[in-house]
């Protein structure tokens, strides 16, 4: 069976961001994507428009010290422009770690990322660690 052509969008994101390809993940986002971060922590909030969520995600790598990764375990498509991603987070900061199952809400639309509404499988685990 065919990947659905909005599960591949959001598959060549995570692959452009493991390499840390930044211009291939942002030619994939619309100017005015957003990135919901859920909690009360240094990155928590809305991250609206391209550039935003870029600096967002430079901001994971640098209070992490290069060490935040994903592991994308499996994507879902509702047709209608939506795909549900599970993934896996791991990443160090200071003398701390955290290993989380989570996921991404993504709204496609013409063919790009336009919105993205994170999920954590422990809020305030979360936070502690973003702190």
């Amino acid at each position: 069976m065919a990947e659905h052509p909005d599960c591949t969008v959001v598959r060549q994101g995570y692959e452009a961001f493991t390499k840390g390809d930044m211009e291939t993940l942002a030619g994939l986002m619309t100017s005015d994507a957003t990135h919901h971060v859920p909690g009360q922590h240094i990155l928590a909030g809305h991250h609206k428009g391209r550039e935003a969520c870029l600096q967002l995600y430079g901001r994971m790598i640098e209070e992490t010290n290069g060490t935040f990764r994903v592991e994308l375990q499996d994507l879902f498509a509702d047709g209608r422009g939506h795909v549900m991603s599970v993934h896996r987070s791991f990443a160090d900061r200071g003398d701390r770690g955290v290993e989380m199952p989570g996921g991404i809400f993504f709204t496609i639309v013409g063919g790009k990322i336009s919105d993205l509404d994170e999920c954590v499988e422990d809020i305030d685990v979360a936070d502690e660690f973003w702190h």
